[in-house]
């Protein structure tokens, strides 16, 4: 592959061809791999970050909109979480007791998540989603579950998704999926299954909750026995300081909460009311680096700015900015493209003619955006390091890409102007 634009992506290549060799898929994320999005036109391999901009392995630069999958809330190297980490690295990352860190985080999330009474730290947020089917489970001595959303690798959920290879069947007959904004789904699975719930868990995806949805969906659970899991890994931090619960005035009996959380060092956590979470205390959930000092420092540091500097505004702001403004220029050029979701986590939407998801003009949006330095992906994240002048500079390079998906359209063969291979998908829809 030669076409990089005025780039060279030499070392990315021969790294990628390398690394396939020694390791299945060739990455530890399924969202980071190459078919995520334009091989031939894209970086394989980044190696470092500053602010809102990464350098790949062939010294590239660009201006980041996926900022690692969103944990990455302050910036790249920001330095309060830097120094903090430093710090703490030279005094150490984990011992042989528990560390003060792990009281001092627990009681800054009490005091800002409104449901938080109790906390257990895990890394990733799929630890977070299934301690918190654990302990509903204990909790209420019932099997099944109902779910809306994506809630992680692990087999209780996995075994919904079309990637569930190696996962016993029969785990699936415990699962029940309900639509989002649509109250008669759940209200189906309870009724269909009476005493069988232990929990509804849910994230929210990038749309508005209609009318009094969130609430309604609480209060059914409730009624009916069961415990409420708000998935908060991708909204925590980011559309309020106490996540979406404190931004729509509701209480989750328990919530998730991971990526942001500490701007990038791996960390999650379960926090909940108190008689659900003292389920911990015969629950097993227990994890070698559950206490790692750095990510504790990290995100006791991150909470810090975020306070400090008022991240939550800049993301909305800035946010709705973006997306207003996308959105405006893609109507005037002629272009069915839009950016959906909310401010501080928005997404691109492509259809054709015939007005069905496109994933080739997608693919030909992003080839051209990354040709011109800026890095988009999946979803869309604003960091605090993201300034309205870079905003602008995106939306100028955007046009540019509009406009040639245009006259890509008129021509009536898109895929000609295609140089890279169009981007694929990571399976999530359930069966």
């Amino acid at each position: 592959m030669k076409n990089y634009g005025k780039r060279k992506l030499t070392k990315s290549f021969k790294l990628w061809q390398k690394a396939q060799k020694l390791i299945p898929s060739g990455t530890q994320t399924l969202s980071k791999a190459p078919n995520q999005f334009v091989f031939g036109v894209s970086p394989i391999f980044l190696q470092k970050g500053k602010g809102a901009y990464v350098w790949d392995v062939d010294g590239n630069k660009y201006l980041d909109f996926v900022m690692a999958l969103g944990p990455i809330t302050l910036g790249y190297d920001y330095p309060a979480v830097t120094s903090a980490v430093t710090t703490q690295l030279h005094e150490g990352t984990i011992f042989t007791l528990p560390h003060p860190k792990e009281t001092e985080l627990a009681e800054l999330l009490v005091d800002i998540i409104p449901c938080a009474e109790m906390v257990r730290f895990g890394k990733n947020g799929a630890d977070a989603t299934s301690a918190a089917i654990r302990a509903a489970r204990a909790y209420t001595g019932r099997n099944h579950f109902a779910y809306c959303g994506y809630h992680g690798y692990q087999d209780w959920f996995a075994v919904t998704t079309q990637r569930n290879k190696g996962i016993p069947k029969i785990l699936k007959q415990f699962a029940h999926t309900f639509e989002f904004n649509n109250l008669k789904s759940l209200a189906d699975i309870f009724a269909k299954n009476p005493k069988k719930i232990s929990a509804v868990i849910m994230e929210i995806p990038g749309q508005e909750p209609a009318d009094n949805f969130l609430q309604d969906v609480i209060d059914l659970t409730r009624k009916n026995g069961a415990v409420f899991i708000l998935d908060e890994i991708v909204t925590g931090f980011r559309y309020a300081l106490g996540g979406a619960q404190e931004y729509y005035k509701i209480k989750p009996d328990l919530a998730c909460f991971g990526k942001g959380m500490a701007n990038g060092l791996p960390i999650s956590a379960v926090v909940g009311k108190k008689e659900i979470m003292r389920e911990f205390g015969e629950v097993f959930f227990s994890t070698t680096f559950g206490g790692d000092t750095l990510a504790l420092a990290a995100s006791t540091a991150t909470i810090g700015e975020l306070k400090k500097k008022k991240a939550i505004e800049h993301f909305w702001k800035l946010g709705l900015y973006w997306k207003d403004s996308f959105n405006k220029m893609a109507k005037e050029i002629g272009v069915s493209a839009s950016v959906g979701g909310h401010g501080p986590r928005t997404h691109f939407e492509f259809r054709d003619e015939d007005g069905k998801e496109s994933l080739i003009l997608k693919s030909l949006f992003l080839q051209e955006t990354v040709k011109r330095g800026i890095l988009f992906g999946g979803p869309i994240f604003i960091s605090l390091s993201h300034k309205k002048s870079d905003i602008d500079k995106t939306l100028s390079v955007c046009e540019t890409a509009l406009k040639i998906i245009k006259k890509a359209m008129e021509s009536k063969n898109t895929k000609k102007y295609l140089k890279g291979e169009p981007i694929g998908e990571v399976f999530r829809k359930r069966d």
